[in-house]
């Protein structure tokens, strides 16, 4: 019963495998598993086919007889399924199946295989006289069950490959053994044609979900990059807010006592502002507790309570920097007037990480940092010189412009950065200032020249 119900199947079965089923498409030039080489094999089998053409015109012509015009159409017919066998394998594999067939019942199966006529001087011409040699149709048909195999299942292709070996088979049994052409060396240039078009696939198939999954990885990458980053940020300005909501309570606990017969709704008012301050700060503390607890082991106390680097600290960071060996001049521009601390400590920020680029990638070069104030905000420019000679690979993947560009976001500002035409390397940032915004004491900033 399970016999009878597979025979049943099978009609079924092989018109899902071979016809229905599609092949895997071809990956457009640029894709992941693309093949760089493809117009070039479409070019080398179009040359191949040509040649083949000729070659199995003479295979389908009987000995000592003109060409025809069958084997002609035949030959070429086979030539072009195997070049069809590019853009869409399964249907030229069903034409070069077919074809192959078609030339074993009419040139090969059809021969006489003893007739008197066919006897010169008392001796019977050789088989290979009788019987042309198929080894051209052969090569084109294991051509196209090779292409075949690139581009589908390993279970369609062998399916591909039993079928292919039928028509062999037949001609096996129906014609004496072949020179170079029996059934062994058929089934075994199938065979190869299969394996390899498998192997290759397999291959390509792999190819591309390593590099799917290395772009994967990459963005996965910099998507924890950027997190971490901004994590860092909300770290930093932890302090400036807390610092803010810290005020307002103390202002709104101060503030009764500024006034000489203060009303009870004042009071309440107030007493509502400072408790809501209070809420609001333990709330702060207690999300962004867990952004500083990630830091704890690699930190001390010391570090992650200090205060935030403003505008003030830029000289002792130029100093530092210069005591590596690196020339750092320190200009400030424009007329100075109160900043918000988030812009003060982005701007810290962004010049500390271009001086650590700079002593990364551009070894001997020198750099200038110009602090402009301007009415609308404050520009931050770090511009170096050409390095003296190459810098040594870098270990890890370079993050810091991602930081400073986040940073000039989070403030509605830009970041521009780019070569200079010396040759050297420069980072721009506009950190756009609120003017409604209430912001704390001037820095004290001087002009400085190394």
């Amino acid at each position: 019963m399970r016999l009878r119900a597979a025979v049943r199947r099978a009609p079924r079965a092989l018109y899902e495998e071979l016809w229905a089923a599609p092949a895997d498409r071809v990956p457009r030039m640029g894709e992941p598993g693309a093949p760089v080489w493809r117009p070039v094999f479409l070019v080398v089998l179009v040359i191949i086919a040509v040649g083949f053409t000729a070659v199995r015109t003479v295979e389908l012509t009987p000995h000592g007889a003109e060409v025809s015009g069958l084997a002609v159409l035949v030959a070429v017919a086979q030539a072009a399924a195997l070049v069809a066998g590019m853009s869409r394998p399964v249907g030229a594999w069903w034409a070069a199946t077919a074809l192959a067939v078609v030339a074993i019942l009419a040139t090969v199966a059809t021969a006489p295989l003893d007739h008197p006529s066919e006897w010169v001087s008392g001796l019977p011409l050789s088989p290979r006289a009788l019987y042309p040699n198929p080894f051209g149709g052969v090569a084109l048909q294991g051509g196209a069950l090779f292409l075949l195999a690139l581009r589908v299942r390993r279970r369609r292709a062998v399916a591909a490959l039993v079928l292919s070996t039928a028509p062999a088979l037949f001609l096996a049994l129906r014609t004496p053994p072949l020179p170079h052409s029996g059934l062994a060396a058929t089934v075994l240039v199938f065979a190869t044609a299969t394996v390899l078009g498998s192997a290759l696939r397999s291959l390509r198939l792999a190819r591309k979900d390593l590099v799917v999954q290395a772009e994967l990885t990459t963005e996965e990458r910099a998507r924890r990059t950027l997190l971490e980053e901004r994590n860092r940020i909300a770290r930093e300005l932890h302090d400036v807010v807390a610092h803010h909501m810290s005020v307002i309570s103390i202002q709104a606990q101060v503030a009764p006592h500024l006034v000489e017969r203060p009303t009870e709704e004042l009071r309440e008012n107030l007493a509502g502002i400072r408790e809501n301050a209070l809420e609001a700060l333990a709330e702060l503390r207690r999300v962004l507790g867990v952004l500083r607890s990630e830091d704890a082991p690699a930190q001390g106390d010391d570090t992650r309570h200090a205060p935030q680097p403003g505008l003030d600290g830029l000289d002792g960071l130029v100093a530092t920097v210069r005591s590596t060996g690196l020339a750092v001049a320190l200009r400030t521009t424009g007329e100075l007037r109160p900043l918000p601390p988030g812009v003060e400590l982005s701007a810290y920020r962004i010049v500390q990480e271009s001086l650590s680029n700079v002593m990364r990638h551009a070894p001997g070069a020198s750099a200038e940092v110009v602090i402009g104030h301007r009415p609308t905000g404050l520009t931050v420019r770090v511009v170096n010189s050409p390095p003296e000679r190459p810098a040594a690979p870098s270990p890890g993947v370079r993050h810091g412009l991602l930081g400073m560009r986040e940073r000039a976001a989070m403030l509605g500002g830009e970041l521009a950065t780019g070569p200079t035409p010396e040759g050297g390397w420069e980072d721009t940032a506009i950190l756009p200032v609120d003017a409604g915004t209430k912001t704390a004491e001037p820095n004290k900033t001087t002009e400085e020249v190394p």
